[in-house]
């Protein structure tokens, strides 16, 4: 009899799914309007719209649920995802809880900058990501956070960058203000003592931004209208390895001799431009990209001034296709400048 009944409360403990031949852990993900991943905590009950796995209960699901409006937000969240959802606004009431915040996730949505609080993202001290990609910001949002690392803010409406809405962020190391319509960021960029990557490709830029961060690694500032490159700007971004200007105006005049002709670059694009020679660059320089501007000769001197066993360049690959070359205007004598080179595109 003990064991009839101990076979009978085993089958009465099985998850119905089971016998239907189903994911028995499906309740974990399908469980929306069921109430399972609605879990209360001292930090506060999970609003009833998204989802707070219990074995994750610090982090909030409400993306792509067709809100409107923000959620309320347990004080105990660290993780929460709003994205592809129709939020028009962020109030500084829809904050005063999220002190805990780690992320913030709010790309695709419908946020407009009048309707983003002063201080709504200003008391989130820990805040490492925010994302903001694909909305309708005319500016970025003011007083956020300087625990910030991570700010996306591309695809959006953004027309200026004035050194206020930057200042304190010394810890960001990654800005993404691309497709944007961005036609002068002024000194703004020079408070961001940790910046490593900044694209702000996709804009109105007709010059290259001024005071650029001394850390920085990597500039991407294709698809602008630059015409012109400041003759010493790469001087004071020593750390600076990788330059993207594809899509610009730039000619030949508009590049001083010695403009790209530093040890530390690593990557170089000019491609669909208007250049009409090659640059001067470095002879530590290992990809550089040229296609698809009016390029008429193949100056070898733009790669090696001497040639010998320890001068060499250590590029690796060159485009050069697209323009008013052929195969039979490289030098011979490139095979000893550019012995390393696996790739050349004519």
């Amino acid at each position: 009899m003990r064991g009839v009944a101990a076979l009978l409360l085993l089958v009465a403990l099985v998850p119905s799914c089971l016998s239907q031949e189903r994911d028995p852990f499906a309740w974990l993900y399908n469980s929306r309007g069921h109430g399972f991943l609605q879990a209360d905590s001292a930090g506060g009950e999970c609003p009833a719209e998204c989802d707070c796995p219990p074995t994750f209960p610090v982090a909030m699901y409400c993306d792509g649920r067709g809100l409107t409006v923000m959620p309320s937000i347990p004080a105990r969240m660290k993780y929460l995802y709003l994205q592809n959802n129709a939020i028009r606004a962020v109030p500084d009431s829809a904050m005063v809880n999220a002190t805990n915040l780690v992320w913030l996730l709010m790309q695709h949505n419908q946020l407009a900058s009048d309707a983003i609080g002063e201080q709504a993202f200003a008391k989130m001290q820990r805040l490492d990501r925010l994302y903001l990609h694909h909305n309708n910001l005319t500016r970025i949002p003011p007083n956020l956070p300087g625990s910030l690392r991570d700010l996306r803010l591309n695809h959006n409406r953004i027309e200026k960058v004035i050194p206020a809405e930057l200042d304190r962020m010394d810890n960001l190391t990654i800005l993404y203000l691309h497709d944007n319509v961005v036609t002068d960021v002024g000194t703004s960029l020079k408070a961001l003592k940790s910046l490593i990557l900044l694209d702000i490709s996709g804009n109105h830029l007709k010059t290259v931004p001024q005071a650029l961060p001394v850390e920085l690694h990597q500039l991407y500032l294709e698809s602008n209208s630059i015409d012109t490159v400041p003759e010493d700007f790469l001087a004071h971004v020593p750390q600076l390895q990788y330059i993207r200007m594809a899509h610009n105006q730039l000619t030949d005049k508009g590049i001083p001799h010695n403009a790209f002709n530093v040890t530390g670059l690593v990557e170089l694009d000019l491609s669909f431009n208007k250049l009409e020679r090659i640059p001067l660059v470095s002879t530590t320089l290992q990809h550089l990209y040229l296609q698809a501007n009016q390029i008429k000769e193949f100056t070898l001197g733009s790669f090696c001034n001497v040639v010998d066993v320890s001068n060499f360049s250590k590029l690796r690959t060159l485009r050069l296709d697209g323009n008013e070359i052929s195969r039979h205007d490289i030098p011979t004598e490139s095979s000893q400048c550019l012995r390393q080179a696996s790739t050349i595109e004519v």
